[in-house]
């Protein structure tokens, strides 16, 4: 079971600060008072989308070097399946570990919209949100439906080579987690104009279920399929062209 509640832990942890900065950080408006008259006016203390960006990936670097060890930092269905075609990971242990991180997101999707509603001016309104994926009017850029397939497939195939090449057991140790969060802000600069940046169907399912707005969730169907299935062609093509082989392995050791 630890296992399981570290990868519970893990996600509610990345969707809490990532979609959490997106909502709560990305475009903030404080008061400032001019020291020419005195007048109030308004200053932009947001993060934008680079703040948003280097927060996604905070948030796997820093769990990944607290959990890594125990479940193995997985805190994203397309990761566990893109392992599993990889041969790092056991296919009896997909289900509980993606019904584990589901439940993470969302439980972190309810603690955002609980904090976001201490705000007055706060509603469910705009393409996205409560930082929801999606595509066409939901896209952050307006972006076609092929548009997002293409980005949310071969940025989960690239996010997915990082992971198996930082931590095979070549590969210098203990820098694996700087390289995949550093890996993930670099996704979520590339396309979040695009779908809002998924690469994570339990991200995208946890804040879609909160999000009120039924066509959101009907759109949920590209952030479960394109991720995965970029993920496991991505597992695939390591274990058949990159993976240690029997001979390399014993020359060494």
């Amino acid at each position: 079971m630890k296992k399981y509640l570290a990868e519970f832990i893990g996600t509610f942890w990345l969707v809490l600060g990532g979609c959490g900065s997106a909502v709560l950080a990305a475009v903030f408006v404080g008061k400032a008072k001019s020291v020419v008259d005195g007048a109030d006016f308004n200053i932009h203390l947001g993060i934008s989308f680079v703040g948003v960006s280097l927060a996604f990936g905070l948030t796997v670097l820093t769990l990944a070097y607290a959990f890594g060890h125990i479940s193995g930092g997985h805190f994203n269905p397309a990761v566990s399946f893109g392992l599993w075609a990889g041969k790092r990971f056991p296919g009896s242990e997909l289900l509980p570990y993606i019904i584990a991180q589901v439940l993470g997101a969302i439980l972190a999707a309810v603690i955002i919209y609980i904090i976001a509603s201490g705000q007055p001016s706060f509603a469910l309104g705009g393409s996205n949100p409560l930082a929801t994926n999606g595509y066409g009017e939901h896209s952050p850029g307006g972006y076609s439906l092929f548009a997002a397939l293409v980005t949310e497939v071969v940025l989960t195939f690239m996010f997915l080579i990082i992971i198996l090449g930082s931590t095979d057991r070549r590969a210098p140790a203990g820098f694996a987690p700087i390289a995949i969060g550093l890996g993930l802000t670099l996704i979520h600069l590339i396309s979040i104009p695009v779908t809002n940046t998924s690469v994570n169907p339990a991200r995208s399912t946890g804040v879609a279920l909160l999000c009120g707005n039924m066509a959101l969730v009907g759109q949920l169907w590209l952030f479960w399929i394109a991720p995965i299935v970029g993920a496991v062609a991505a597992g695939f093509l390591y274990n058949s062209f990159f993976e240690e082989t029997l001979e390399e392995r014993r020359v060494r050791e």
